[in-house]
């Protein structure tokens, strides 16, 4: 549940009385209700549903970076995470310091990021701009290190959100294929995407959230044809047992 404050714009009547100035009102959004399910390891599992059905949340709350307002969550193992492509990035580094500072702040020994250091400096392709500020970087630029960083981490969970929505072409389908390769050595997967193809095709399970609560969750194309039909027939006129 998130609380936020907004400003409630006065009457001319209140206004006189309080010099215009307005009232603070506490405003309470729960992004998430009840939410309830288990991934067992070694799971590709996509998350879809429409804006603000709660799936950025989720994930944050799997990261640990939102803690639940209540119930509990239990994550076992070191998790990576591309959330927003970037986050703790200093753009005052050069990509190489940024590399080794992110990879240590996942746990990362100096000795692991020596021997993954070339790889994901390879994989991102910046050549020699690597060694550069990442401000002169362009937003590829930058979202290409921050995915490379995110997936040479061998994280045993991999959390992403919208990350295949930056790039070029090419660095789409090779990031593509190396999350089914994060996915076939046993590591868990979460994908967020309003991509149907890319959860069918990089994921073995599929969770379809609806304003913050799990409304299905099975084989991606059985999830995915219920959420078709619900954007094709309306909230009103769907149910579950129509399938």
């Amino acid at each position: 549940m998130y609380r936020t404050t907004f400003e409630k714009v006065p009457t001319f009547k209140s206004a006189l009385r309080r010099v215009g100035r307005g009232k603070r009102e506490v405003h309470e959004v729960k992004a998430l209700t009840d939410v309830s399910f288990e991934v067992d390891h070694g799971t590709s599992i996509g998350i879809i549903g429409s804006n603000g059905a709660g799936k950025s949340s989720l994930m944050r709350a799997i990261a640990g970076i939102l803690p639940p307002s209540e119930g509990r969550i239990e994550v076992h193992g070191r998790v990576s995470t591309l959330l927003a492509l970037g986050v703790g990035f200093n753009r005052k580094l050069s990509g190489r310091e940024n590399v080794i500072l992110g990879g240590l702040a996942a746990g990362m020994t100096h000795a692991e990021l020596n021997e993954r250091y070339d790889e994901i400096a390879e994989f991102a392709e910046l050549g020699e701009f690597i060694d550069m500020p990442m401000r002169t970087y362009s937003s590829g630029m930058y979202s290409r290190l921050a995915f490379s960083v995110a997936v040479h981490l061998n994280p045993d969970i991999l959390l992403i959100d919208e990350a295949l929505s930056t790039g070029d072409a090419k660095f789409k389908q090779k990031a593509a294929r190396k999350m089914r390769e994060v996915a076939d050595n046993a590591g868990t997967m979460f994908l967020v995407s309003h991509s149907m193809r890319s959860i069918k095709r990089l994921c073995s399970q599929c969770l379809w959230l609806h304003k913050g609560q799990v409304m299905m969750q099975g084989e991606p194309e059985e999830v995915i044809a219920a959420y078709s039909k619900f954007l094709e027939v309306g909230e009103d006129a769907f149910t579950l047992d129509d399938m």
